[in-house]
């Protein structure tokens, strides 16, 4: 799993049963807003992915936990840092590995949707347990739910997510497309892309095709940018930029520290052409927009010809 979301240590009493924290943060994260991170599995790595590009070390796939905290010391735990921290957007349910993998996940959701207020819920689940219909219905009660799918080949898998041998990957396309159906909330699609391993056009065509059936409301788009547990290598932003725009029609957010500015001018018809074939993130237009391309872009907005979608805290700019 990787996200703009870090550990950083909180002055929790109860952690002190646990080698780390069983919460992290607040974290300012570009894509979510203000977060408090929840760890279901603060001591150890527990995945069932071990992907070559993880910021943590290298660890043997799990099909479960065998050490994890309990949805009391949890609960326990938020109380006590919401309490000291009033501004959070979203409490953040994560893992030093996978957190579906949390035998309890339906309990403590419950526990957090009684406390939480108008605070959102979010997890950042690598998917590999999506056809698992419990874990569909779990899931539908989070705000934001946060899917990874870096491949669709079951080589690609293999090679790039090193997956568990019991998890069955012709399943996990199709049970996206399940929980997109029955979500009412929002559902974010995350690829990280690795150089010459899903970067290729045979994976970038299969992911299209993909996405497209399971039709999420945002498509996180992103390279390594932390040190990784094996010796891969990040894509180019350009490369990036090119996915994006072969991704048409969808919203796609590229998630990079390396995004450069491609400052140009153009017209109006020039904007809703390129709107229609890519909706455009705030990053993107003042990446690419002049100033006076952005005054179009406004007035644009203001004869409703194009419209601003709020995709589980990121802008897109949209034409109707």
């Amino acid at each position: 799993m990787n996200d703009n979301i870090s550990k950083s240590k909180t002055n929790i009493k109860l952690s002190n049963k646990y080698k780390n924290p069983l919460i992290f943060g607040p974290i300012a994260s570009r894509r979510f807003g203000i977060s408090l991170g929840i760890d279901l599995s603060p001591d150890s790595k527990q995945c069932n992915f071990d992907c070559l590009y993880c910021e943590l070390e290298g660890a043997k796939t799990v099909e479960s936990m065998s050490s994890y905290p309990s949805v009391e010391d949890i609960i326990l735990s938020i109380k006590n840092d919401i309490s000291q921290h009033k501004k959070i957007d979203v409490l953040t349910i994560t893992a030093n590995g996978e957190p579906t993998l949390y035998p309890k996940l339906d309990q403590l959701i419950d526990s957090i949707n009684l406390i939480k207020g108008d605070t959102k819920t979010l997890i950042l689940s690598n998917g590999a347990n999506i056809y698992d219909k419990t874990i569909q219905k779990t899931l539908t009660k989070i705000d934001i739910v946060k899917l990874s799918l870096d491949c669709v080949s079951n080589k690609c898998f293999k090679k790039l997510d090193r997956i568990h041998k019991n998890i069955d990957t012709s399943k996990i396309v199709d049970g996206m497309i399940e929980f997109s159906k029955i979500h009412k909330n929002s559902f974010v699609l995350e690829i990280l892309f690795v150089k010459d391993l899903n970067d290729n056009n045979e994976e970038l065509e299969l992911l299209y095709k993909a996405i497209k059936k399971i039709n999420p409301h945002r498509v996180d788009i992103g390279t390594i940018n932390r040190p990784p547990a094996y010796k891969v290598k990040p894509i180019s932003y350009e490369k990036l930029d090119y996915i994006a725009s072969y991704f048409k029609g969808m919203n796609i957010n590229i998630v990079s520290k390396n995004s450069k500015k491609a400052i140009q001018d153009y017209n109006q018809n020039e904007i809703i052409a390129l709107l229609q074939r890519r909706p455009l993130t705030l990053d993107d237009i003042n990446n690419l927009f002049t100033k006076n391309s952005i005054k179009i872009l406004k007035d644009l907005v203001s004869k409703n010809i194009v419209y601003i979608l709020d995709s589980a805290g990121v802008e897109f700019y949209k034409v109707k």
